[in-house]
């Protein structure tokens, strides 16, 4: 019997779930159950496997099982940039081998795909834009940044503009950066309305349970997940829950959760938008990995996110988001010394799975536990292709895409605590200090 230590306790103030149509949460479970099949998860990557096992097995039942609510966690706290091209900070040109950055360019773009057919299909109303991103630099070292990207993807074939910082505030409003690498392909979205339209549109053999978080686990010839109302029993388990994978027995001492911190602003008035000028939806992202990304959206707010935490636990804290929210409000009045009196509405952290050598892990972990997990911060898009195709694989399809994951080394061994707390969050410190102007 596996005891599960930790479970997810976000914060409540989430800018995406709460600016979001409001749904009905689907019942908790209560009782005991027997089922095939079980995702634990209903971020992108659960939602897409349950979607994807629904369709190979239509005529079987498949649960889907969420602590909160769908929306209120991690999927629904990210910037919504559903990203298609390959991004290796470890690489001088951020690309890296050009045979692998190819199958990650595959991967991403087919996460694109079927989100866009998902969406389209059931109508889902969550903002959806083909706008692209811009990867902005505020120094020298930024731009000598995105000159080696734009050459990484050339060797990919992907085209990208260089925009002068004069030009930028035709595209972005403000002048605060000097120079800006554009690469068309990148959609933006509202997170949270993307994972609750997902969930509303299920085929109806699935069954979503929120508010059912797991406390204990037993790995026997069938799983037994226990709650505290009861329990479901199947044959086959995916885990989809990222970090909390190691409080499921897996990959102990692999996963880095990682907390991310995000501020929303109210609406802009008519006369604050036009004296900000610019597009009406764009998503910058930074140069410099620990700097500031940015979003202009649909419904005229401005996202600032940046500032990192390491919790081993996969729980936030209440004081980063007090000391994190400063930086914000400093991130935002540089750029934007035009908008003086806009607040923000909305500040909250959102948890993202690091590894330290950049792996996910995609496959299976013991008989009839399979897992796919560990994103590193391009859960959109590579959570929701990894979710089909564990799916896929479980049906018995193999492909270059599986093929490629599951020849993935996998996350790397971390060292024991306390050393592992207190090197991560120096390594996340002195990131911060290094990105300077562009935080």
């Amino acid at each position: 019997m596996q005891k599960i230590t930790s479970l997810p306790a976000d914060d409540s103030m989430p800018g995406w779930f709460h600016t979001s149509e409001s749904r009905i949460p689907r019942p908790s479970h209560i009782g005991h159950k027997k089922a095939r099949r079980a995702i634990v998860g209903a971020g992108l990557t659960g939602l897409a496997a349950a979607r994807q096992l629904a369709l190979h097995f239509p005529d079987e039942e498949v649960v889907l099982i969420e602590a909160q609510e769908v929306g209120y966690g991690s999927a629904g706290r990210n910037a919504g940039f559903a990203i298609d091209v390959p991004h290796d900070i470890g690489a001088k040109d951020y690309i890296g081998d050009v045979s692998i950055a190819n199958l990650i360019l595959k991967l991403n773009t087919l996460g694109q795909i079927t989100l866009r057919q998902v969406i389209q299909d059931h109508a889902i109303d969550c903002q959806l834009t083909e706008s692209g991103k811009y990867q902005a630099a505020a120094g020298e070292e930024g731009i000598a940044i995105l000159q080696a990207y734009r050459r990484g993807l050339a060797k990919i074939g992907r085209e990208s503009e260089i925009i002068s910082g004069a030009a930028l505030p035709d595209h972005i409003g403000t002048s605060y950066y000097k120079q800006a690498l554009f690469i068309p392909g990148t959609a933006l979205l509202q997170p949270a309305a993307l994972v609750k339209g997902l969930a509303d549109s299920l085929p109806a053999n699935v069954t979503l349970y929120e508010y059912t978080p797991v406390t204990a686990i037993d790995y026997g010839d069938k799983i037994t997940l226990i709650h505290d109302k009861g329990s479901i029993t199947v044959d086959t388990l995916i885990l989809a829950n990222n970090g909390f994978a190691s409080h499921f027995g897996f990959l102990k001492g692999r996963l880095l959760p990682t907390f991310l911190y995000g501020s929303l602003s109210r609406q802009l008035t008519p006369e604050e938008q036009a004296r900000l000028g610019g597009k009406a939806v764009w998503g910058l992202i930074p140069a410099h990995p620990f700097g500031s990304t940015l979003r202009r959206t649909p419904d005229n707010r401005i996202l600032v996110r940046n500032s990192f935490s390491f919790q081993p636990d996969g729980r936030p804290r209440e004081k980063h988001l007090k000391q994190f929210f400063k930086n914000h409000r400093h991130s935002f009045e540089r750029r934007f010394p035009m908008l003086p009196g806009v607040n923000f509405e909305y500040t909250w952290s959102g948890a993202i799975c690091l590894s330290d050598n950049h792996e996910g892990f995609f496959g299976k972990l013991a008989p009839n536990v399979y897992g796919a997990l560990c994103c590193n911060g391009l859960g959109i898009t590579r959570g929701t292709a990894t979710g089909k195709l564990i799916a896929d694989m479980i049906a018995g399809e193999r492909n270059e895409l599986i093929d490629f994951l599951t020849a993935s080394p996998g996350p790397n061994k971390t060292p024991p605590e306390p050393f592992l707390s207190a090197g991560v969050n120096s390594v996340l410190k002195w990131g911060h200090y290094r990105a300077g102007a562009e935080v």
